[in-house]
């Protein structure tokens, strides 16, 4: 798989609790030099990156992030807020106890109001696999498929497990057409990165292909 195909569907990430401007910024450059999908980035950062990149770069931003539990009307809020400030794309937390308790249709409401909230911009549902059976899975495949929603999301990078090969493939077999796939969360090898994508993922949330490659340019190979 040719290397600029792997690149233009990276998300490349920055969300830990410490980022600095100069990071974002960082990432920012990076991306915009090797032409990733987008920067995801913290909400408080989204104007200023927005104001940075202009129309070179589209800055992603994550809502109800990482724990998913905010009540929906905060959550739309915080959908409104990052739009207003620049967002092009929303990857929010679906209510993981909602899923265990078996309430798929509160949980259907709420990415239907974030939808709306989005208008034409991308939203991403992020299910947090590693805490869900693959039942509950598969249920979250076709809430987020009768959503409207753009993607399902593997994984927030913050609990227990990222992306796996496994959940991607049963993504792939339980989706409707309309909606993709992002696989996110310890992504660690340009190998792992390709396999994803030809699992059926078309967007990788990630920070470390970036540096994989800056590693190897800057070795020469």
């Amino acid at each position: 798989m040719e290397l600029q195909k792997i690149l233009r569907s990276v998300d490349h990430t920055l969300l830990t609790q410490n980022a600095t401007w100069a990071e974002i910024k960082q990432i920012c450059d990076d991306a915009m030099k090797y032409g990733t999908a987008s920067v995801c980035i913290p909400a408080s950062y989204v104007k200023r990156a927005k104001e940075y990149v202009g129309d070179k770069m589209a800055v992603c931003t994550v809502i109800g992030f990482p724990n998913g539990y905010a009540t929906t009307a905060t959550k739309v809020f915080e959908t409104r807020d990052a739009i207003q400030n620049g967002a092009d794309e929303i990857d929010m937390v679906i209510n993981i106890g909602w899923v265990k308790d078996g309430l798929y249709d509160l949980q259907l409401d709420e990415i239907k109001q974030i939808k709306a909230a989005c208008g034409d911009r991308i939203l991403k549902v992020i299910i947090e696999t590693c805490l869900l059976t693959d039942e509950e899975k598969i249920k979250m495949c076709e809430v987020v498929t009768e959503s409207g929603a753009d993607f399902i999301k593997t994984s927030t990078g913050f609990s227990t497990a990222g992306a796996t090969f496994e959940d991607v493939e049963l993504f792939a077999k339980h989706i409707g057409p309309k909606v993709r796939i992002k696989a996110a969360g310890g992504i660690k090898t340009l190998d792992d990165a390709e396999r994803f994508l030809s699992l059926g993922a078309s967007r990788l949330g990630t920070s470390r292909i970036i540096k994989i490659i800056k590693n190897e340019e800057a070795h020469g190979y």
